[in-house]
């Protein structure tokens, strides 16, 4: 009856997890209207492998203070975690005052943190690590905190001066850019010396994809600027000096929503304007702005980006990521010293294919909705993540979310397998458990405690941190068994036998054809030299790798020809 039981819940859990992961991501790779390009990989040189850290959320949440951060930090460092590759520190949600400072920059509570962040910074770097920092892209964070959103540049160069060297950007309270334009009357441009105005109809525009003109009465309007499927440019603006000038944009009222739209000056500098919803008690409404024109001929575009909710968050994330490497640059330059780059953790669930703008917008992005410290979750996370595996690239990383081990009831074979699976799929190691545990009170390291012995397995965090920078993909499932298999550097591999069962399983693969699957850089060989990455044995075989399986286990080795 038992086992009757335990095979009919296996089942369940396996199909739920199966169906969610699969309609996830069908649902959002077959639904997707992306046209926003975000260029071909971030580039700001940090997280070339896999980031390795300590995050204070799935702990602690917002219970968090700076003598806890501290006490984190030095476990990290006392308890050899550090040398083994860990070295961010990653102050969560709950680090700032409820309301920004008088000039509008964000400030740490003072009651949690009344040293301030600077302070922090430099005893975390003192330790020989690096500290990391939290914002949403939205109006609030989670804990209806003062948010990112409209306040890019601002942040980012508080970021950089205060020292962080990474971020984790959340999406809570986003506030998606409207994919809809306003229609447009004419533009004035004037000079702020001299009061001289400039106006300029729409007749000898450039007109692309679905932008017209319509004609009402005595009034010429432009329309067809939405979801990305047109625009106008005026390619003869003519100036005496560079400098900047008030742009004026003339446009109809009749709107009961958001609407949206972006002049890009000489196809560089670029302005971005939101049209709040308004009574047209008046026809006409206009907004100002400041532009910066060259002497000369200056060119200037209207467009809308967006074409769908998948469009504004990529621009978003987008526009942080830029700020970031913009802010990090100036603040070297300005005080003489060395660019820190900040590694940019983009965290907006997997709702908008971070994955196929990711790369270009950030050093990592989430895959998937929060982990949880149970087997379910992390299974179906597994689920989702493994599908991803062409996106992930050294720079760029499929993110699945921070590790769970140490954390509810997880088995140690639970444990194992999570840290195993995390590594073959090229994911951030970020720890979220209290590491303060490792360190006796003697003072010297509990190197017997199970969990540390997980995460301090460098040879499998030689596995997630390979040079390759190839993510694991899944070589055969039959549902309940799955082989996993990784190409590293210097022609080897590492393979992966996944068991979901709630049984134990037998389970084998034929090297030989691994070796010729066209992702697989291994050769052909006689012979092959195999290296198991938990029990350390070392055996030679001819082709067949055979293993037996725990429940909810692993077993991974690396291999090589020989």
């Amino acid at each position: 009856m038992a086992d009757f039981f335990n095979r009919e819940t296996f089942d369940y859990a396996l199909k739920y997890i199966k169906d969610k992961g699969s309609e996830l991501y069908k649902k959002a790779s077959d639904s997707v209207r992306l046209t926003y390009y975000t260029g071909e990989k971030y580039g700001n040189n940090a997280a070339e492998t896999p980031p390795m850290g300590w995050s204070s959320r799935n702990l602690f949440g917002k219970n968090i203070n700076e003598n806890l951060i501290l006490d984190m930090a030095e476990a990290m460092k006392n308890s050899g975690l550090a040398d083994c590759g860990y070295q961010y520190i990653n102050i969560d949600d709950g680090w700032m005052a409820s309301k920004r400072d008088e000039n509008g920059r964000l400030c740490a509570d003072g009651n949690s943190f009344p040293n301030g962040m600077p302070s922090l910074v430099e005893k975390i770097n003192s330790l020989g690590l690096k500290a990391g920092i939290y914002s949403s892209n939205g109006t609030l964070t989670g804990e209806e905190l003062p948010g990112s959103l409209g306040h890019e540049a601002i942040d980012a160069d508080t970021f950089a001066e205060w020292g962080f060297e990474y971020l984790k950007y959340d999406f809570k309270n986003n506030i998606p850019i409207p994919s809809a334009a306003p229609d447009i009357e004419k533009f004035t441009i004037t000079d702020t010396d001299t009061h001289c105005e400039s106006s300029y109809d729409l007749f000898g525009a450039s007109l692309r994809g679905n932008a017209s003109l319509v004609q009402d009465g005595e009034t010429t309007y432009m329309t067809g600027l939405s979801s990305n499927n047109g625009s106008i440019e005026f390619s003869d603006i003519n100036v005496d000096e560079e400098k900047e000038y008030l742009l004026t944009v003339y446009f109809r009222k009749e709107s009961k929503t958001y609407r949206y739209f972006e002049i890009k000056v000489n196809n560089f500098y670029r302005y971005k304007i939101r049209i709040a919803p308004n009574q047209p008690f008046a026809r006409e409404g206009l907004i100002q702005f400041k532009i910066r024109l060259l002497a000369g001929k200056n060119t200037i575009l209207f467009y809308n980006p967006v074409s769908s909710i998948f469009d504004s968050a990529a621009i978003q994330f987008s526009d942080m990521g830029n700020e970031l490497k913009r802010a990090t640059s100036e603040y070297a330059e300005n005080n003489n010293k060395e660019v820190k780059p900040i590694v940019y953790s983009i965290c907006e669930y997997g709702r908008n294919l971070p994955w196929k703008w990711g790369r270009g917008a950030g050093n990592l992005w989430r895959t998937t909705p929060d982990i949880k410290p149970n087997w379910l979750s992390i299974a179906g996370i597994y689920e989702i993540n493994i599908l991803l595996s062409k996106y992930s690239s050294a720079g760029g990383w499929n993110d699945p979310d921070i590790l769970e081990i140490g954390n509810g009831k997880l088995t140690f074979e639970e444990n194992k397998s999570h840290f195993t699976l995390w590594c073959m799929m090229s994911a951030p190691l970020i720890l979220s458990n209290d590491i303060r545990r490792f360190i006796l009170s003697d003072g010297s390291i509990d190197k017997e405690n199970d969990i540390y012995k997980i995460i301090t397995n460098k040879d499998l965090i030689a596995v997630d941190r390979d040079a390759l920078g190839v993510q694991c993909r899944r070589y055969k499932t039959n549902g309940a068994e799955d082989i996993l298999v990784k190409p590293l550097e210097n022609d080897e591999l590492a393979v992966c036998f996944y068991n979901k069962a709630p049984t134990p399983s037998r389970m084998s693969a034929s090297l030989r054809q691994i070796v010729c699957e066209s992702y697989v850089r291994t050769p052909i060989a006689d012979e092959f030299s195999v290296f198991d990455l938990w029990t350390k044995e070392e055996f030679s075989t001819d082709n067949q790798i055979t293993a037996s399986v725990p429940s909810h286990g692993i077993k991974a080795f690396r291999i090589k020809a020989k």
